[in-house]
């Protein structure tokens, strides 16, 4: 089962900016992407480096998970990069353009056993490979898929329109594979920073999905992103009814029962567990 921790927002700030970085550390952002590669130039490259490793290093990012995306592998600055966040302990490594499952085992080996991979779904070679990947994820300890929609149309050469349809095939079979596999799974980013409506929406498209949360580019996206992606207060009632209905002692044994006139399986009651504990999680992650 994906695990509880809430990971409906998910802010990428470029590892080149030290103030970004202070800053993120009072944000309400579930996770906090430190970026190695696309929004650092040839140049920076270093000294972003540095900077987000010390970053994280230093902590004081409280119940916010720590990110870093490196560069890959195939680039000059994916081996040092990687060999550097081994050394830092962030939370997790976001690692880009996965398509093959030796991909994974590439960056596991690279990086050693201790920290959690992250990985991008974001070519199309990825989408025609999602069920060897999500098993390959399983075993080299991939904890989140990030779909990156803005490569992803690139390469399709697609017009994705406001309602993304073109993408919408890849998007879905990408949540039924995280979701065959037990992984967690974010959204691609909206790129249209003062549309917040127009974030709500693509937000709204990606929760009926099935995604845990959303990757954003800017802090005034963290708001819309949370609240949608929470679970609504009457669905947690609900699944706390059914709960408590499943651990009377007289239904220990059973696998289907009526609750307020409704049918209910053990099922539910997975489901039902799972929501409780997400929002429990958020409750505490904002205190």
């Amino acid at each position: 089962m994906t695990e509880a921790r809430p990971r409906r927002s998910a802010l990428y700030l470029p590892g080149s900016n030290p103030r970004a970085i202070e800053k993120a550390r009072t944000l309400s952002g579930d996770v906090v992407i430190l970026d190695l590669e696309d929004s650092v130039g040839p140049d920076g490259k270093a000294e972003a480096r540095t900077l987000a490793c010390d970053a994280a290093s230093a902590g004081g990012f409280g119940s916010r998970e720590l990110v870093i995306r490196v560069n890959g592998l195939d680039t000059p600055w994916g081996a040092d990069d990687l060999a550097a966040v081994a050394r830092a302990r962030p939370d997790a490594v976001l690692v880009p353009k996965v398509a093959t499952p030796g991909d994974l085992q590439a960056y596991r080996r690279a990086l050693g056993a201790d920290t959690a991979l992250w990985a991008m779904i974001e070519t199309c070679a990825a989408v025609f490979a999602l069920a060897a990947l999500g098993a390959a994820s399983k075993v080299e300890g991939v904890a989140c898929w990030v779909i990156g929609t803005n490569d992803l149309i690139k390469e399709m050469r697609c017009r994705p329109g406001a309602a993304r349809a073109p993408l919408v095939p890849a998007l879905a079979m990408s949540v039924m594979a995280a979701r065959a596999h037990g992984l967690t799974i974010l959204d691609g980013v909206y790129n249209d920073i003062p549309d917040l409506a127009g974030l709500e929406r693509e937000c709204e498209q990606g929760a009926d999905l099935g995604f845990d949360g959303k990757s954003l580019i800017h802090p005034t996206h963290l708001e819309v992103a949370n609240r949608v992606f929470a679970p609504e207060p009457a669905a947690v009632a609900w699944a706390q009814t059914v709960a408590r209905a499943f651990d009377l002692p007289e239904n220990a044994a059973k696998g289907v029962l009526k609750v307020e006139g409704r049918m209910v399986e053990r099922l539910h009651l997975a489901e039902a567990r799972r929501l409780i504990a997400v929002a429990q999680a958020i409750a505490a992650h904002e205190i």
